[in-house]
C-alpha cells in the first residue's frame, strides 16, 4: 500500500531528531512527524516517503505532550521557523543538551563528553537582533483562508494539505515576510513577529502598507521581475536601528518616496540604507549599500566593548546571549596574561577585542574583508592596540611563515561556519599544537566530526552548550581542549 494514501492512527511520538522534527516508527521505519512533541499520541499522514525515512504531518491530536504549551505566534506552523514554539522552554533546554550529547557520542566517538548543564537564553521571545524578510507578489496561503478544496500544487517537491498554494492566481495579496521552509518561491506574509522587539513589526507593517496603497510592484521570486524586493531590519542592545532595503532595480521616484516615508515615520531609526541588487539572489556582500539618511553603522556593547556594526557585518543574532558565550569561551582559556592568542574566524572581533585586555597579543584571522574592516575599525574605536586583523582564508593565511612572523599561539580560539572547519585547518591545529583550543561551534555535528581528529593530540576538558536561538532546535556549543 502507498503509505502517502494512508492515515496512521494512535501514534506514540517518542523524541526529538534532526532539525527539530519529532520522530514516531511505524514498522522500525522511522517517521519525522511535523509540529509533534514527545508524549504526543496522534494520527499521522505521511507526505514525503523514502527507502529509511518518511515525513509526516498530524492530522488530529489525539492525546497532547505534557511538555506541551500554546504558541505565542500567530504563524506557528506554516512559518517553521520557530519549530519548537509549543515545546516548554525547560524541555527545548533538555532536548538541545541532548543533542549535543548525541552528536558527540554517535558522530565524534566520545563515551563520556564533559558536558556542563546547557546556559539558557535570557529571554525566549524578541531575541534577534537581525531579521530579513522578503517581497513577494503574492502571498502562500492556507486552505482555510482560500476555504476552497484542498489540490495538491504540482510545483511542490512536498505537498502537504495545510501548505495550499493557489498557482496561476493573478489575485493573490502581496506579501511580505519569510520563505517557506524548502521554498525559494513561497513567501508567508507575516502580521507580528516574536522574534525581534519592537518598533521592527511597525517598520515591516507600514512598509508594506506604504507599498500597496502606492501601487509598488513586489518581487516575483520566479520569472525574476518588481521592484521591491528585501527588508533587513537591525536593531541592537543599545537600542540603535538600522533598515535597508533592497530593490531590484532603481526608480528613483518610487524609492525616495519610500524612504522619505520611513525616515519621517520612524525617526528613531539611526540609519536607512538601500541596495539596487539585479542579481539572481538576494545575497549583497558584492554590491554597493547607500546611505539615504543618518549613519552608515549602528553600535553594540558587548563587555564593556563598543563594536560598529555595518549592513554586511557579521555579529550574533542574540546580543544579549552572546555575553554568555563570549564570556565562556574566554574564561575556558585561563589566561594569565602573557599569551598570544590567535582568534579563527574572527569575525568583526567581537571574540578577539574582548580577550584583548586579557593576553600579550591577539591575531584575528577573517576571510571576509568587509568584517577584517569593522573589527580593525572596533579595534581603533575602543584603542586598543594589541590585536592584529588579517584578511584571507584560513588555508592560506594560518601558515608556517605566517607563524614565524606573528609568534606561535599560546592559546587558539576558533569559530567556523556551520560546515566546521576544513581538513587542512585541522591538521594545521595539530601541528601548530597551543597549549589550549577553544572550538565555539553552531553545528555540534561538524564539530563533533572535527574533534574526533583534533583528539589524536588534544583531550576534551570541558563542553559547555549556549542556548542562542530559543524557540529553535539551533545549539551554540563552547569545547575546550586541553594539549
Amino acid at each position: 500500500m502507498d503509505k502517502s494514501q494512508k492515515i496512521f492512527e494512535n501514534i506514540p511520538i517518542t523524541s526529538i531528531g534532526s532539525e527539530g522534527y519529532a520522530i514516531a516508527k511505524i514498522d522500525n521505519k522511522v517517521i519525522f512527524v511535523e509540529n509533534a512533541i514527545p508524549g504526543d499520541t496522534c494520527d499521522i499522514r505521511i507526505y514525503k516517503n523514502k527507502k529509511k525515512f518518511a515525513f509526516a504531518e498530524i492530522k488530529q491530536l489525539n492525546s497532547p505532550s505534557p511538555d506541551r504549551v500554546t504558541p505565542v505566534c500567530e504563524h506557528f506552523g506554516p512559518c517553521g521557523g520557530c519549530r519548537w514554539q509549543n515545546l516548554s522552554y525547560q524541555k527545548q533546554l533538555y532536548y538541545k543538551q541532548n543533542q549535543v550529547q548525541e552528536q558527540f557520542e554517535h558522530i565524534g566517538g566520545f563515551s563520556f563528553p564533559p558536558i556542563l548543564p546547557i546556559l539558557p537564553s535570557p529571554s525566549q521571545t524578541f531575541y534577534r537582533n537581525k531579521m530579513e524578510y522578503t517581497f513577494s507578489h503574492r502571498s502562500w496561503l492556507t486552505e482555510a483562508e482560500w476555504n476552497k478544496p484542498f489540490r495538491f500544487c504540482s510545483a511542490c517537491s512536498v505537498a502537504k494539505p495545510e501548505r495550499f498554494v493557489a498557482e496561476n492566481q493573478p489575485t493573490l495579496p502581496p506579501a511580505l515576510g519569510f520563505h517557506l521552509p524548502g521554498r525559494f518561491d513561497q513567501v508567508l506574509d507575516i502580521n507580528t513577529c516574536h522574534l525581534q522587539a519592537d518598533p521592527s513589526n511597525q517598520i515591516r507593517n507600514a512598509v508594506k502598507k506604504f507599498a500597496i496603497e502606492n501601487h509598488y510592484s513586489f518581487y516575483d521570486l520566479r520569472q525574476q521581475t518588481g521592484f521591491l524586493r528585501n527588508l533587513i531590519i537591525r536593531i541592537s542592545g543599545l537600542g540603535n536601528i538600522m533598515v535597508i532595503i533592497q530593490f531590484y532595480h532603481d526608480d528613483e521616484e518610487k524609492r525616495v518616496a519610500l524612504l522619505e516615508f520611513l525616515k519621517n515615520k520612524f525617526p528613531e531609526i539611526n540609519s536607512l540604507q538601500y541596495i539596487i541588487n539585479p542579481k539572481p539572489n538576494e545575497t549583497f556582500l558584492d554590491q554597493e549599500v547607500v546611505v539615504f539618511s543618518g549613519s552608515d553603522c549602528i553600535y553594540e556593547m558587548l563587555h564593556g566593548i563598543k563594536f560598529k556594526i555595518k549592513p554586511k557585518t557579521f555579529f550574533q543574532t542574540n546580543s544579549y546571549q552572546a555575553q554568555n558565550l563570549v564570556r565562556t569561551a574566554i574564561d575556558f582559556c585561563e589566561f594569565q596574561g602573557d599569551e598570544i592568542l590567535y582568534d579563527l574566524y574572527t569575525g568583526t572581533g567581537a571574540i578577539a577585542l574582548t580577550a584583548s585586555s586579557h593576553v600579550k597579543k591577539v591575531i584575528g584571522i577573517e576571510s571576509v574583508d568587509d568584517s577584517v574592516k569593522s573589527a580593525i575599525d572596533n579595534a581603533d574605536l575602543n584603542q586598543i592596540s594589541n590585536v592584529k586583523f588579517v584578511a584571507g582564508t584560513m588555508e592560506n593565511i594560518f601558515t608556517k611563515s605566517f607563524l614565524e612572523e606573528n609568534g606561535r599561539p599560546d592559546v587558539i580560539i576558533t569559530d567556523p561556519p556551520r560546515t566546521g572547519m576544513s581538513p587542512g585547518v585541522v591538521e594545521q591545529l595539530m601541528d601548530v599544537a597551543p597549549a589550549k583550543i577553544v572550538y565555539v561551534s553552531c553545528n555540534p555535528a561538524t564539530q563533533a566530526r572535527d574533534l574526533k581528529i583534533l583528539c589524536t593530540s588534544f583531550t576534551i576538558k570541558k563542553i559547555q552548550p549556549v542556548d542562542m536561538f530559543p524557540q529553535t532546535h539551533h545549539v551554540e556549543n563552547v569545547v575546550l581542549l586541553d594539549k
